[in-house]
């Protein structure tokens, strides 16, 4: 459970910006489970902008080809003293620190012919020019086929560990789906001697084929394309999370994207400033099915910014005791009615069960589900406050604890 820039800020994410959401997580939301803050893509390009990435960006780098914060962005990592001031001061608000880091080697440290920390190859002599991601124009592939491309990943991770990184999210490793990419970059951390999570993006139409090799060298996984706040976009995850829901255990987790909910698209890479579009029961919908299926929760609308009433939602205290105790989400029920579904939710826990009805359809309506279907006995408590009644709201949910 934490916080993300990239449906906020994109690209251009700023310390201050950084340590403002830090601290309204450790005022605020901390209590309630939410303790990672993450920078997302481009931290290291001095000249980053809303919508989109720039071409022969002059990333900044040290002189083994590494990623560096831009010091015009992060004033405290002026020096070479990289992320490790600001990890700190996320640290001494008692959460983590996380970072995005994109697949391969810096399109500059190979124009530069950078040498690999500890080694006596260079980044020329390492890069993959035919395997390159295909949105963002940053780095070139590294060949797998020479030692010096794992050298090179062990050395950047090496360098997180002593900033105090705690989360990676890696992107640009499944779609396509690159094996020797992810072993590798598991490796490197393995060998960093520091306990870093790995987060792997972006996961379009990612097979569940996959899931023992996820398991072997990640912690989180992406099952969809980047989630924005279009009903569209949280009803398409209705399906995917039914589809890995029965592969989710401890210490590998399907992820189903952040949360555009609160004040989004400041400075993002999609949209202009606003609140997020989604209603509040869209809202609701959204975050009881994440819970429900034990998707991580990563919150990506400006903290300060955003309003107490959708601050109120992330608050709720059963979305950590559904998303840390429950086992057993599954969908069980999906019918086709009129113009939605019907789909209903099951989860076992401590001592109580849960469950979450679902509808689709534009307006509200009447439902009434037999208690043998929901694998539940005596009356049930609404976990969102609302009174426990035959009626969903449109595109909402009644989201049930039986004891």
């Amino acid at each position: 459970m934490g916080w993300n820039s990239w449906d906020c800020f994109g690209t251009t994410v700023t310390e201050a910006e950084v340590l403002a959401n830090a601290q309204v997580m450790h005022d605020q939301l901390l209590p309630f489970g939410w303790d990672t803050v993450v920078v997302d893509i481009a931290w290291y390009d001095p000249t980053a902008r809303s919508h989109g990435y720039n071409e022969n960006a002059p990333v900044v780098l040290d002189d083994y080809g590494r990623q560096l914060p831009a010091p015009l962005r992060f004033p405290s990592a002026a020096g070479g003293a990289g992320f490790k001031p600001l990890a700190a001061k996320v640290h001494e608000l008692g959460l983590k620190f996380g970072l995005h880091i994109m697949r391969g080697i810096p399109r500059r440290a190979v124009e530069l012919d950078l040498p690999v920390y500890g080694t006596h190859w260079t980044a020329r002599e390492i890069a993959d020019p035919d395997h390159v991601c295909a949105w963002n124009p940053d780095n070139l592939g590294l060949n797998h086929d020479h030692p010096g491309a794992q050298a090179y990943y062990d050395a950047q991770v090496a360098q997180f560990a002593e900033w105090g990184v705690d989360f990676v999210k890696a992107d640009d490793m499944l779609a396509p789906y690159h094996d020797r990419e992810i072993a590798a970059y598991a490796q490197a951390i393995a060998r960093s001697g520091r306990d870093i999570v790995l987060s792997l993006s972006p996961g379009t139409r990612l097979s569940t084929h996959h899931v023992e090799h996820l398991r072997a060298n990640a912690q989180l996984w992406r099952i969809s394309d980047d989630l924005w706040d279009r009903w569209e976009d949280v009803h398409a995850q209705f399906a995917r999370l039914a589809r890995w829901a029965p592969f989710q255990q401890a210490g590998g987790w399907a992820d189903a994207d952040m949360l555009p909910l609160g004040h989004i698209g400041i400075r993002a890479e999609r949209g202009d400033d606003r609140d997020s579009r989604l209603t509040v029961d869209e809202q609701k919908t959204l975050l009881t099915l994440w819970v429900m299926a034990r998707s991580p929760l990563m919150m990506g609308g400006d903290l300060p910014t955003t309003s107490p009433e959708t601050l109120a939602l992330l608050k709720n205290p059963a979305l950590a005791e559904v998303l840390t105790t429950s086992y057993d989400g599954r969908e069980v029920i999906r019918e086709p009615v009129d113009d939605g579904e019907l789909i209903v939710w099951t989860a076992r826990g401590q001592n109580c069960s849960y469950a979450a009805i679902f509808w689709t359809g534009s307006t509200p309506r009447e439902v009434t589900i037999p208690l043998a279907s929901l694998a539940a006995e005596g009356a049930p408590r609404d976990l969102w406050g609302d009174s426990v009644t035959d009626e969903v709201p449109a595109h909402g949910v009644r989201w049930l604890k039986f004891s």
